[in-house]
């Protein structure tokens, strides 16, 4: 699992299978899942993460260095 926090976009994302191609993403509710072609959840993206998230798990996330690359 890869993690990574976007001050700028303030967007958290938390990529659960790194490597697999994304086939397709729904957003909801300030939430973007994005899907493996068989359906399976590789990623979530939280939007607006500072208003939903503590700002303490936020800085875990901000200053782990397990960022995502993509």
């Amino acid at each position: 699992m890869r993690f990574a926090y976007d001050s700028r976009a303030d967007l958290l994302s938390l990529e659960f299978h790194p490597g697999i191609p994304i086939a397709d993403f729904t957003e909801a509710y300030g939430m973007i899942f994005e899907y493996a072609a068989d359906r399976s959840i590789v990623a979530i993206g939280i939007l607006n993460a500072s208003r939903r998230i503590a700002s303490d798990a936020l800085n875990l996330f901000a200053s782990d260095g397990g960022g995502l690359s993509r």
